[in-house]
């Protein structure tokens, strides 16, 4: 897949998929399900203030009986009741309306959606003028510092996600400073280490490389400047491993708000996709966000 729209079709030849909205009552989410739902994707409940909810419904010229409504007032049992009916098999997708994400994360945790030893993460996939194609990142939502065996683990995400957008064998860049190896730096180190793992195909079907800087990674011009030679990964990169939440985090902002793209994200790692956007990302990037978890959803 090239573009997020394709998502969206993808998304709705299989079917409508039961989403549970949590503390889904603020304009930017609404209008996403909203849209969701016109465009076949989903059949919506969503738990929150009864009242604010019909009323913002109402402010955009949406008919409120098109949803469940389950009135909740307090964020965190929104939170609570949305997650317990996913998990209880009453939803086929999660998503986080207007709450903080670690309220969100602290309700999928602790109501049934983590699987025992399990490790939760998050993926975007981003489409923007700057690239020639999607191209998906984490972690930059959940994870603050993952170490090297959780980086292997994030990998497999990547690798998993990217397979539902019909990537067969996706490109993974391990991102640091510069390509250099410095062992004084553990993210450089690391890297190293994932990209040989990756040649002895310790981590599945994916080509990976690393350390790679993120200019390297994505621009076949610097492979050239910089004469990188050897790498199927640099200047074609399908997915972008950082080394932590802040440098993840800056990337995922500065493409969706200096550069203008527009993203779907989720968390990966639990027993049922769950939307994760940013509360101020773009209704249109929340129902990409919404389209990618029913795509991933059985």
């Amino acid at each position: 897949m090239k573009h997020l729209s394709e998502i969206v079709e993808a998304a709705r030849a299989r079917g409508r998929k039961r989403l549970a909205v949590a503390y889904g009552q603020d304009s930017h989410t609404i209008e996403a399900v909203y849209d969701a739902y016109k465009d076949g994707l989903v059949e919506a409940t969503l738990f929150g203030d009864k009242e604010i909810i019909e009323k913002t419904c109402a402010e955009l010229g949406i008919d409120a009986s098109i949803f469940t409504i389950v009135d909740e007032k307090n964020p965190a049992k929104a939170v609570s009741a949305a997650v317990k009916a996913t998990a209880a098999d009453e939803a086929d997708v999660l998503m986080k309306g207007l709450v903080s994400t670690d309220v969100y994360m602290r309700g999928i945790i602790k109501e049934g959606l983590l699987p025992p030893k399990g490790t939760l993460s998050h993926v975007s996939v981003f489409e923007w003028a700057g690239y020639h194609k999607l191209l998906l990142a984490s972690d930059i939502a959940v994870l603050p510092l993952p170490d090297l065996k959780t980086k292997q683990i994030l990998i497999k995400y990547l690798a998993q996600v990217a397979n539902t957008l019909e990537i067969d064998t996706p490109k993974v860049a391990c991102i640091a400073a510069m390509e250099l190896v410095n062992p004084n730096m553990p993210a450089m180190a690391e890297a190293a280490i994932l990209s040989k793992m990756g040649d002895r195909g310790q981590l599945g079907k994916v080509i990976v490389d690393g350390p790679l800087s993120i200019d390297l990674a994505l621009y076949p011009e610097v492979v050239e400047h910089k004469k990188f030679k050897g790498s199927a990964v640099a200047g074609d990169a399908d997915c972008l491993l950082f080394p932590n939440l802040e440098s993840g985090n800056v990337f995922f902002k500065s493409v969706s708000h200096i550069g203008g793209g527009e993203l779907a994200a989720m968390v990966v790692g639990a027993t049922k996709p769950c939307v994760l956007t940013s509360r101020g990302d773009s209704a249109l990037s929340k129902k990409y966000s919404i389209a990618l978890a029913c795509l991933s959803a059985k």
